[in-house]
């Protein structure tokens, strides 16, 4: 529940308070530059409109679950809310940027009198490398290149993989995941659309272009991010660690699926298409990078919607190379309001992709990034997102702190 980063913050503070077994008046966050990037104007959830890494800290500190992951402020009373304003003014709050080789680090340290803790997470949101008390060491694992062993190889994967699985898998070990995704993302969009929230680029897309399909397949996954970008309370499903993706590679297939007249079998099936998808064009580039992940999202749900129309292979490879031909351009300048304009702009692209190769039409291996074959034009945009943007992205986050 709420953006990533200023979660994966208010995690760490609230294990580091756990550690410390007290109340901290004073709270330093070490944290790499595309976390601060990420946290820096974008609302935390149940702080009352706060934005930023002190707030996402102190409720961290003062009403965190240590033990709910990136649920960890989803049970936030009234009462911790109304403690915060008042421990914001009290409390030492720093932030310093991490002289780090990860781009996802961060460390919180915690003091009250004279103890400290400090709590260290490397590479993904919740991976907790290091917990200590008053030097002591609590908690320590090696920080290594692959997280988690337990988890699936993505690198592993083709699109033809993906294809293969998603057609025949047995929905059975998917039904609970993708219904989870279906029903809580389709909440947060429901809310994006009734209530104002940033921008309202959802409304926006809906009352300046009308309700034609196209439209309401973009405006459904940027609604979703108006509210989740501006303080929306409600949880998301994500995709790559990240909520704005998980929203812009299921809301448009959902919203396709709808009104196709689907059955549920082909949506399931389709949201398998597109997560993996996604998944797949993420892993070269990174959780976090200047690349916007809405592009990767974008084609994701496109490549869904294609197979739902056609059931056809190779409208699904010709979409996914026609949509990143089309927006691989948009780089990430943090978590803010304008994420729901980038998302409606990688859907647009998703769609276009597909009526591209809906209408015989379709780009070449030569045109730009694109070369011939869907794994090397997803190598060649994992190239640029993961080697080719770092310049970039050290130049964004040096305007954003004002450098």
């Amino acid at each position: 529940m709420g953006c990533t980063e200023p979660i994966a913050i208010a995690y760490c503070a609230a294990k580091a308070r756990e550690a410390l077994g007290d109340i901290p008046d004073k709270i330093t966050v070490v944290a790499s530059g595309n976390i601060i990037k990420n946290v820096k104007s974008v609302v935390v959830p149940n702080t009352d409109g706060r934005k930023g890494i002190e707030a996402a800290a102190a409720i961290g500190v003062i009403a965190g679950n240590a033990e709910a992951a990136l649920q960890v402020i989803a049970h936030v009373t009234p009462e911790d809310k109304a403690k915060l304003g008042e421990y914001l003014k009290a409390t030492e709050i720093s932030v310093e940027a991490a002289q780090s080789d990860y781009v996802l680090d961060i460390t919180v340290k915690v003091s009250k009198n004279a103890d400290t803790a400090q709590v260290h997470v490397v590479n993904e949101h919740t991976n907790i490398v290091k917990i200590s008390k008053n030097g002591n060491i609590l908690f320590e694992k090696e920080i290594a290149p692959t997280i988690d062993t337990g988890k699936p190889d993505y690198e592993c994967m083709t699109i033809e993989d993906v294809f293969d699985f998603a057609m025949t898998c047995n929905l059975d070990d998917v039904r609970e995941l993708i219904a989870r995704q279906i029903k809580y993302n389709t909440a947060i969009s429901d809310e994006g659309l009734k209530n104002d929230y940033g921008a309202n680029i959802g409304k926006t897309l809906l009352k300046a272009y009308g309700n034609d399909i196209h439209i309401r397949a973009r405006a459904r996954a940027a609604a979703g991010s108006d509210a989740r970008m501006n303080g929306c309370e409600l949880p998301v499903i994500i995709n790559s660690g990240s909520g704005n993706q998980g929203m812009t590679v299921s809301l448009p297939v959902i919203e396709y699926a709808k009104e196709l007249g689907s059955t549920q079998e082909e949506l399931y099936r389709a949201l398998v298409l597109a997560n993996l998808v996604t998944l797949h064009e993420k892993e070269g580039i990174g959780r976090l990078s200047a690349y916007c992940g809405a592009v990767s999202a974008g084609a994701g749900a496109g490549a869904g919607i294609a197979w739902l129309c056609t059931k056809d292979y190779k409208a699904v490879i010709h979409t996914i190379v026609n949509a990143l031909a089309i927006t691989s351009g948009i780089v990430c300048d943090g978590a803010k309001a304008s994420c729901a304009a980038k998302i409606s702009a990688a859907v647009d692209a998703g769609l276009m992709g597909f009526e591209m190769y809906r209408n015989g039409q379709q780009f070449y291996g030569g045109d730009g990034l694109v070369v011939k074959g869907v794994e090397n034009t997803i190598r060649n945009i994992s190239r640029l997102g993961r080697i080719g943007m770092k310049e970039t992205d050290k130049e964004i986050i040096s305007m954003m702190i004002g450098k």
